[in-house]
């Protein structure tokens, strides 16, 4: 069996690396290594809540820690709005080797995720799950979370998973990329067909920015509701082999 890469795994909006928890799970029995990160405010960081730039930063520290540790070479994941930071910690690291777009945004120089949005007018459940807070922040109504985010989960695995959801803050989605290198790193998008957070119409805009298309039957979070398929693809990046592209 060939080496793997280490992956590191960045979430989306609202949520923290608890939600890669059966993935990494699923990873580890595999032999494949991963970190995922708690950007600051979300999961159990105990740091402020920060914009996009704060959360770029924050991938950077995690990757240069892995670099001091011996580790050459990373898959970065993104999920969502997960893929604008991983976007912007590429412009800065160069220990990144392949990048992975899980239903994610991935906005090019000048672009950010709401700049994004708007190539797309089809609606989802997302839209009418947030609400905003008087202090700038973003919040999900618990009870048209799963809809959004975890419609293809059993009502158990997506109870738990809203209990842990988080503020985001709002500005974030409107701050733009900056000095984007994604172009010269090979990526991979995993676009999601029963998604009702990102459109799969939007996804498939999005995913063109992209190598290679991997195309999963499921809802927003592939890495819950269908951990298994989500582990063989990262497995097969983290080795360096061929994955399946479906366009």
């Amino acid at each position: 069996m060939t080496s793997a890469r280490h992956i590191v795994l960045v979430h989306g909006a609202w949520h923290g690396a608890w939600c890669f928890a059966s993935l990494q799970r699923e990873l580890d029995q595999r032999g494949v290594s991963s970190t995922a990160i708690d950007l600051p405010g979300h999961g159990a960081s105990t740091a402020p809540l920060t914009d996009l730039y704060g959360d770029a930063q924050c991938v950077i520290d995690t990757l240069d820690v892995l670099r001091s540790r011996g580790i050459d070479q990373v898959v970065l994941v993104g999920h969502s709005y997960g893929g604008a930071v991983i976007a912007q910690a590429v412009v800065h690291n160069s220990l990144v080797s392949h990048l992975v777009y899980i239903a994610a945004f991935v906005p090019q120089t000048g672009q950010s995720v709401m700049s994004q949005m708007t190539l797309d007018t089809n609606k989802t459940a997302l839209g009418a799950a947030i609400t905003p807070t008087d202090d700038g922040n973003l919040l999900i109504i618990p009870e048209l979370a799963k809809d959004a985010f975890y419609g293809c989960c059993t009502d158990a695995v997506a109870d738990a998973a809203v209990a842990r959801l988080s503020p985001q803050p709002n500005n974030n989605f409107f701050q733009e990329i900056i000095g984007v290198r994604q172009s010269q790193i090979s990526s991979t998008y995993v676009m999601c067909l029963r998604d009702n957070a990102v459109h799969p119409q939007l996804q498939k805009v999005l995913s063109a920015n992209c190598d290679s298309v991997i195309v999963l039957d499921t809802d927003h979070s592939p890495f819950v509701s269908m951990v298994s398929r989500t582990a063989d693809i990262l497995e097969s990046l983290a080795r360096n082999e061929s994955t399946t592209p479906v366009a």
